[in-house]
């Protein structure tokens, strides 16, 4: 099953179909909606649903990362994961998409994680069919929120995770130079939203190898480019160094997708965790030469990649609803 990026275009990621008609091409339904969270502050919410024929086998709730949104290239493989048979969410993280919150900023990981357990809770609750098997897919800063939701709600709470470019550790080639990494608590503490930190290359430059996909990311009204702030650039080396002390906790069923040659994320991070971690199901796939963003790679590169991903929820899908007489955790 080819992934929907072939459809895209430089401009949209719906090509030149309106995103009614292309929902409609791949038989899925959507649906969004604002939710408030104990900050006072509207999330944007929104989740796509087989229609029939197809049999919902599952739920599965979308992570996307730093500076991403769930309304541009996650939608798409979003759609991906809806046509194959997973009622699937999603939320813009505060800072993000159509959520508020001051442009890209995340000075605190830990309500980043509230909000999405709240909401994928009440997603799984009011939405999704009821004793299905749950999954969590994360692409990039996702993957280290994604772990802390596990590892917060415990074993059994879902029934697998994807980590696709986890930020398990921030590569040294993207890092900001030295001294800055060493003294960012002091920056952070003086202006914590002061957009100092710089980075060894643009995220979009650095993350997508066809150029066109890259254009498509820079074309999304809702993407920030600008410089990591202070306090957001602390945050993510904190969790980073946080998750390596507990990846011995790690529990859930594991798929861990790396691109070889991702600049961005440490694909030796992933490699770490996979053998640390204490999942009993636990899969490692590095690509070889492909890079952060493994949906910007060629669509051969990428209906390998993602149809990989489709088999593995499928197989623990089918696997948990057996294992429960029928139904899921």
């Amino acid at each position: 099953m080819a992934h929907p990026i072939a459809e895209a275009n430089e401009q949209s990621p719906f090509g030149a179909l309106t995103p009614e008609a292309f929902y409609s091409r791949h038989n899925v339904s959507h649906a969004s909606e604002y939710t408030t969270n104990p900050r006072g502050l509207k999330l944007f919410t929104q989740w796509w649903t087989p229609l029939p024929p197809t049999e919902i086998v599952g739920t599965l709730a979308i992570v996307h990362g730093y500076t991403g949104e769930t309304s541009w290239f996650v939608q798409l493989t979003a759609v991906h994961f809806a046509k194959s048979g997973f009622a699937v969410c999603a939320i813009d993280h505060q800072g993000h998409g159509f959520s508020d919150g001051l442009v890209a900023h995340i000075p605190d990981i830990n309500l980043v994680v509230d909000d999405c357990i709240s909401f994928f809770d009440s997603f799984r609750t009011k939405h999704a069919p009821k004793n299905r098997p749950s999954f969590i897919y994360s692409e990039s800063l996702g993957g280290a929120i994604a772990l802390l939701i596990t590892l917060r709600q415990g074993s059994g709470a879902w029934d697998g995770l994807i980590l696709n470019g986890a930020m398990c550790g921030i590569s040294p080639k993207f890092k900001p130079p030295w001294p800055l990494e060493h003294l960012l608590f002091l920056v952070a503490a003086v202006i914590p939203t002061w957009r100092v930190v710089p980075t060894r290359g643009s995220l979009p430059d650095v993350s997508f190898k066809e150029e066109w996909k890259r254009k498509l990311a820079l074309a999304s009204p809702r993407r920030s480019v600008a410089r990591p702030r202070a306090a957001t650039a602390l945050e993510l080396l904190r969790v980073c160094k946080e998750l390596q002390g507990k990846f011995e906790e790690v529990e859930v069923p594991l798929l861990i997708v790396h691109g070889g040659d991702d600049v961005v994320c440490d694909p030796a991070c992933s490699e770490e965790l996979y053998r640390r971690a204490s999942s009993k199901d636990k899969t490692l796939r590095i690509h070889e030469g492909l890079w952060h963003q493994l949906v910007g790679e060629s669509q051969e590169d990428v209906d390998l990649v993602f149809g990989e991903m489709v088999e593995w929820l499928r197989t623990r899908a089918e696997r948990a609803a057996a294992a429960n007489g029928g139904g899921g955790a």
